[in-house]
């Protein structure tokens, strides 16, 4: 009796376990057999109900994770792309290294045109040799409403070089951004060294010292600021290569005298000339990111003298520098301003040789050709 007891138990577990594997099986060959379901997420047993939920929400995305406004985006809002750059797939002409131009072509009249990849800011050259008579130099206008530039020696347009006085646009901007500078108490007081320009020598106020170019007082002024605040600044404007490494322009060799040397004289901060129209779109475009009081107090010492009756303003800094007293930089940077808008210039003359160069030619040929252009 014990014997057929143990084996009615026996088979009695045989067939629970017959009947389990059986229903299992039968339960994966519906869901992979389903109609019109053949290489689908069935195979993997997951039903039809899931898979069109799956479906909906973009294979594990769900509406949560996109933000309003950014279906058909590909996950990529507005808000990743730069300010006022809409429309360019979110890439600026900032993310590309000088001299990576795309495609190029030639417009009715006559200019060479081209278009950076990604369809980026588009690049005409043109033919302003007739404003340098032969001196080695570059220009660019760059019309950001318009997403356009024009350049000059394009070769050089992109070429960096040291950016000499007209640093003392960002000086300025950032000491009066950082409490520095405070224009209505700008004084500082003159330490009786004698300097070469007379002009200098005497106690100071910022105006002055900016439209008197006077290096030992901004060489204050970014001391104050600091090498911290300093590098964010430059590296919130993008300026060049941003380099301040060598603070105390040691590189320098042509002045041993520290208040009148600096990272920004021949020194390790570089920049082109098209680099630099990018940066003053920075500081004053519609998207500036500074106080209203600061970018009014730049403007105003900027402003080109004499153009009353003019049907536009000119906003710019001059900047010279010496290689064993050649003149081998001279710029002159800013910003030309009408009822049309605001285009954004450099001028550049690199070492030319028996030939005269200086700040001040580059600022006359920016004062010409913006008039013509405008």
């Amino acid at each position: 009796m014990k014997k057929k007891a143990n084996n009615h138990k026996i088979a009695c577990w045989a067939l629970t376990w017959a009947l389990m594997l059986a229903g299992c099986s039968g339960g994966q060959g519906k869901a992979a057999r389903e109609p019109g379901r053949d290489g689908t997420l069935a195979e993997h047993g997951i039903s039809a109900e899931q898979e069109a939920s799956i479906g909906e929400r973009g294979h594990g995305a769900s509406p949560k994770d996109k933000e309003p406004g950014r279906e058909g985006k590909q996950g990529v809002s507005p808000l990743d792309k730069e300010p006022g750059r809409e429309g360019k797939q979110g890439v600026s002409p900032l993310d590309k290294e000088p001299g990576q131009e795309g495609s190029k072509g030639v417009s009715e009249d006559g200019d060479i045109v081209s278009q950076e990849p990604a369809a980026g800011p588009e690049m005409v050259d043109k033919d302003w040799s007739s404003y340098f008579e032969g001196l080695n130099g570059a220009a660019v206008v760059y019309n950001a409403s318009d997403s356009q530039y024009m350049l000059y020696n394009r070769e050089l347009a992109l070429a960096r070089r040291p950016p000499c006085s007209t640093f003392k646009i960002v000086s300025s901007l950032l000491g009066m951004e950082y409490g520095v500078i405070e224009p209505e108490d700008s004084v500082r007081a003159w330490g009786n060294e004698i300097f070469w320009n007379e002009n200098w020598n005497k106690d100071i106020d910022f105006q002055e010292a900016f439209q008197e170019s006077c290096v030992w007082y901004f060489r204050e002024v970014i001391d104050e600021i600091g090498k911290e605040r300093m590098q964010e600044g430059l590296d919130g404007l993008q300026y060049g290569n941003c380099d301040i490494s060598d603070w105390e322009g040691r590189q320098n060799t042509n002045n041993n005298n520290r208040a009148l040397t600096g990272f920004w004289l021949e020194s390790s901060l570089l920049i082109s000339p098209k680099e630099q129209t990018e940066v003053m779109e920075r500081i004053f475009g519609d998207d500036a990111a500074y106080s209203q009081g600061t970018l009014e107090e730049l403007r105003q010492v900027m402003l080109v003298q004499g153009q009353d009756g003019a049907d536009i303003s000119i906003y710019g800094k001059t900047g010279m520098g010496k290689t064993e007293g050649i003149v081998v930089d001279a710029w002159f940077t800013g910003f030309a301003e009408s009822p049309e808008g605001k285009r954004y210039f450099c001028v550049y003359l690199g070492r030319t040789d028996n030939r005269d160069v200086s700040s001040t030619l580059a600022k006359e040929i920016a004062i010409r050709l913006m008039s013509d252009i405008y």
